[in-house]
């Protein structure tokens, strides 16, 4: 029998091997929807047997969408009808843009989150607005924070903005910091340990075992949200960092665009942190103090807008997809990392050939290298169509805004790239109001004044280890 067994286990160990292998091929057939994808991990699986099913096995596999939908099941009535009784439900005045009417009705379906009117949103740029703005209200919190940020680096600021949460819980404050653990290791020490001797509830969304710092990890909490006592909400691109302080002319200043927000509208945003937090903790937060009554602050309809690797899979980008064919007149957008995929850039070619004056606004020098460099390899694809691509000095813009034929805007934290499209839970808010938008498209005008306009003579005129050194980096584009 010992023999029998000594000459057959090669064959079995050579058997368990090759349905390993088997099961991670057809694993990627069945659940992997993009065929390019589930292309690259067949080729790998079978090139490189037992470690790439291994390495499919670690990576490849999301696991995200099973958890999440089984933690926030518990939610039960709290995670339903974030738009409340009704009351505030809109419906769009009647105007010229009837193709906004239809973006707002394509959306309500792609989201299934209800459009509340009565809100008000007001831009504050940089850190320099927007954190003196934010501090103001947290001192003035009387019931509940909520905050969720990407970075809250150990840095000047980020312990300015720890000191005055700390203040407000001897206040008797209920305060909740979620942070992303990728982003909390930007800044060394963290932030961890000065927000809990503060007695500050803090938690860090999808710990993960790498100590250094690696900006290019998948599957992270790039929103940025702060509520304060359920119904005052800034949101938009700023992290909590101190080089967004234009005044003090860091080295590597970082302009940007943050947006405070009252409303019913708030009590969406605020769900989108309860629903966060259950899934980072399994604590659910429940009526008071976190939710308020809805009031109407303001004249704008406004509705949030996730996107992720769980159930709000895809619905962001469905949402771009959406505006730019609705759009009839002029499409701007402001972002500070342009890789978009084959679908967006043919909407965005299509635009152009209809006659919509399509403009985009990148940065000139990337903060991260290797995305700058398949940024520029990208850029052909939508200068022969017509579309327009200009790219701001520094310091390095790291705004993140849309706009629609001088009627609706997209604020929020998400980048035109396939992490934030595909691999990172994101954040934004829709707002249907020509004043917003007009202010919105102010702002933009003033960056293009500023920035150098991109042609493909200008493509073309790269040497030809530039071209090869971009063209690498974009083959890569799906990752970075």
């Amino acid at each position: 029998m010992l023999d029998l067994l000594h000459s057959l286990w090669p064959h079995i160990t050579a058997f368990i091997l090759l349905a390993i292998d088997a099961w991670a091929a057809g694993h990627a057939i069945l659940y992997k929807r993009n065929p390019r994808s589930a292309t690259t991990w067949i080729g790998l699986i079978l090139l490189f047997p037992i470690v790439g099913a291994v390495l499919y096995i670690l990576f490849g596999i999301n696991r995200i969408q099973r958890r999440a939908i089984s933690l926030r099941n518990q939610c039960g009535p709290a995670c339903i009808g974030r738009g409340g009784d009704g009351t505030f439900l809109a419906s769009l005045p009647a105007t010229e843009h009837t193709n906004i009417e239809t973006l707002a009705e394509a959306i309500q379906r792609i989201t299934n989150e209800p459009l509340l009117e009565g809100n008000t949103i007001g831009p504050l740029a940089n850190g320099d607005e927007a954190y003196p703005a934010m501090l103001a209200a947290i001192a003035e919190a009387r019931r509940s924070i909520t905050l969720c940020t990407y970075i809250f680096a150990y840095d000047p600021t980020g312990r300015r903005f720890a000191d005055a949460l700390g203040a407000a819980v001897k206040r008797g404050v209920e305060i909740r910091v979620l942070i992303d653990d990728v982003g909390a290791r930007y800044s060394l020490p963290t932030i961890y340990n000065t927000l809990r001797k503060h007695g500050i509830t803090c938690a860090a969304f999808m710990p993960t075992f790498f100590h250094w710092r690696m900006p290019y990890i998948n599957l992270r909490n790039h929103r940025k949200l702060m509520v304060i006592d359920g119904s005052i909400a800034f949101t938009g691109g700023l992290n909590i960092r101190h080089n967004n302080i234009l005044a003090d002319h860091a080295r590597d200043a970082t302009k940007d665009l943050h947006f405070r927000i009252e409303g019913p509208v708030v009590r969406q945003l605020q769900q989108f942190f309860i629903e966060d937090w259950l899934f980072a903790t399994k604590e659910l937060l429940e009526g008071e103090p976190w939710i308020a009554p809805l009031e109407r602050r303001g004249d704008i309809p406004a509705r949030t807008i996730v996107g992720g690797p769980d159930e709000d899979r895809e619905k962001l980008r469905a949402a771009l997809l959406a505006a730019i064919s609705c759009s009839r007149k002029r499409l701007r957008i402001v972002t500070p990392y342009f890789l978009p995929d084959e679908s967006l850039v043919s909407a965005l070619n299509t635009a152009a050939l209809r006659g919509v004056q399509v403009d985009i606004v990148i940065p000139k020098k990337c903060n991260l290298r290797t995305v700058g460099w398949a940024c520029q390899a990208h850029l052909w694809q939508v200068l022969e169509r017509g579309c327009r691509v200009w790219r701001t000095p520094p310091p390095f813009d790291h705004t993140k805004i849309m706009t629609v034929d001088d009627a609706w805007s997209l604020i929020g934290s998400a980048n035109w790239d396939s992490r934030s499209l595909r691999l990172n839970f994101e954040l934004n808010v829709e707002c249907y109001s020509p004043e917003l938008t007009a202010a919105l498209n102010e702002r933009i005008a003033e960056k293009i004044k500023g920035a150098q306009e991109a042609t493909l003579a200008d493509l073309d005129s790269r040497s030809l280890p530039i071209r090869l050194r971009d063209g690498i980096a974009r083959l890569f584009w799906p990752y970075l």
